[in-house]
C-alpha cells in the first residue's frame, strides 16, 4: 500500500528499512512521547517491522514509513481503528500516530502525513472522525494537530491516563 499527497510518499517498511528505523527512532524526543522501545536497536526494530506486518495483515492497523521520494523513511505515521474513547476493533473512529526522524523534523512533514492519512481514514476504514492523543506538554505534536486541522476535545483520557489529551478532525 502507498499514498501520494502533499508532496509525500508514504509506504509500508520494508526489511531494508531496518537501519533507517533505528536511525529515526532511537531518539531521546521519541522514546519521551511514543510507546516505542528505548534504546530502540536493529532488534527492535525487526520487533516492530513484525508487529506492524501482523497489524495489516489482520487489519487492526497501517503503518507507513513517511518518504518524500518514495524510497528514503523519514518517519512513520500509523492508523488504526479505535472507539471515541480508547482502542475498539472496527472504529468507528480511526487513531493516527506519528514520528519523525530528528534530522527531518521543522519541514512540516508530521502536518502533512497526518492530512494524508486522515483522508484515507475517511475514504477506506470510512472513519466517522479522526482522532489524534496528544501528552500534555508536546508542543510540536499539539502544533501539528492544529496545523492538520484537528481540535481540542474535552473526551476523557483513553484509558484513565491523565497526561493524554484527545484530539479530534471530523469531515467537513
Amino acid at each position: 500500500m502507498s499514498l501520494a499527497g502533499f508532496g509525500l510518499r508514504l509506504r509500508e517498511w520494508t526489511d531494508d528499512d531496518v537501519p533507517a528505523m533505528v536511525g529515526l527512532f532511537d531518539d531521546a524526543a521519541v522514546a519521551r512521547w511514543t510507546p516505542l522501545a528505548s534504546p530502540f536497536d536493529e532488534t527492535a526494530a525487526r520487533a516492530y517491522l513484525a508487529r506492524a506486518r501482523e497489524r495489516r495483515a489482520t487489519g487492526s492497523g497501517i503503518q507507513l514509513a513517511v518518504t518524500t521520494d518514495g524510497h528514503t523513511p523519514l518517519g512513520e505515521v500509523l492508523l488504526f481503528a479505535t472507539g471515541p474513547y480508547g482502542r475498539a476493533t472496527g472504529g468507528p473512529d480511526a487513531e493516527l500516530g506519528y514520528a519523525i526522524g530528528a534530522a527531518h523534523r521543522g519541514q512540516g512533514l508530521a502536518t502533512r502525513a497526518v492530512r494524508l492519512m486522515t483522508g484515507y481514514a475517511y475514504r477506506e476504514p470510512a472513519a466517522r472522525r479522526v482522532l489524534l492523543r496528544i501528552d500534555v506538554g508536546n508542543d510540536a505534536s499539539e502544533h501539528v494537530a492544529h496545523a492538520a486541522g484537528f481540535r481540542l476535545t474535552d473526551d476523557p483520557p483513553p484509558g484513565g491516563e491523565p497526561d493524554l489529551r484527545t484530539w479530534v478532525h471530523e469531515p467537513g
